[in-house]
């Protein structure tokens, strides 16, 4: 395998990508001047050095040589007694510009299809389950459930209402999920704001 078939087949590994789309990415680079590609390999070599994942909501933040949590969850003016479990972090992206949302988020890192019977690696249950200990003593009362309107995302609210069950025992913390101002099968990464304030505004 040469070098350009290397790179195509490692664009064909990103997420919704295609054996097109990853050709079109790969001569779209061999068309760029060389100070591009240079900058580009340099950004890719680098990000795991100046990107970090939160302590708290698990999303990935440019650190910038501040502390360990996101701007999100380190502002005082959060609302701590919600907490919004999400898949990705795209997810949160698309719900803060709808400006609807004021509560501190935890990125769950996957789904748990349907037809899996055993968790993911990708899944972060015990990051999930510390987070909820940690701020039911500060005033947690709602966990809303973010996830796809499919089946999946219906199996990962049901995955997590489980996991959460022996946390929230005896606690007034409740699960929601996002209403229907979602269709069905729809993602939260390409609602549009008002949809996702419909589907905010009408969780249960």
């Amino acid at each position: 395998m040469n070098s350009l078939d290397k790179l195509i087949a490692h664009f064909e590994k990103f997420p919704g990508i295609g054996g097109r789309q990853a050709r079109r990415f790969a001569f779209h680079l061999l068309m760029l001047p060389k100070t591009d590609l240079q900058e580009l390999s340099e950004l890719v070599a680098g990000i795991q050095d100046q990107v970090i994942g939160c302590t708290s909501c698990r999303r990935f933040f440019a650190q910038n040589g501040h502390g360990t949590e996101c701007a999100i969850c380190d502002d005082p003016n959060r609302d701590i007694s919600k907490l919004m479990v999400v898949e990705r972090d795209s997810d949160i992206q698309a719900i803060e510009r709808s400006g609807t949302y004021t509560g501190l988020y935890f990125v769950l890192g996957g789904t748990m299809p349907l037809l899996e019977t055993k968790e993911k690696k990708t899944l972060r249950g015990n990051g999930l389950k510390m987070i909820v200990n940690e701020r039911k003593e500060k005033g947690l009362e709602e966990n809303i459930l973010a996830f796809y309107l499919n089946p999946d995302g219906e199996n990962t609210g049901r995955y997590v209402e489980s996991l959460l069950k022996d946390e929230v025992a005896d606690t007034p913390i409740s699960f929601t999920h996002l209403g229907r101002g979602l269709s069905t099968g729809s993602e939260l990464e390409y609602a549009d704001p008002e949809t996702i304030k419909s589907a905010f505004d009408n969780r249960s």
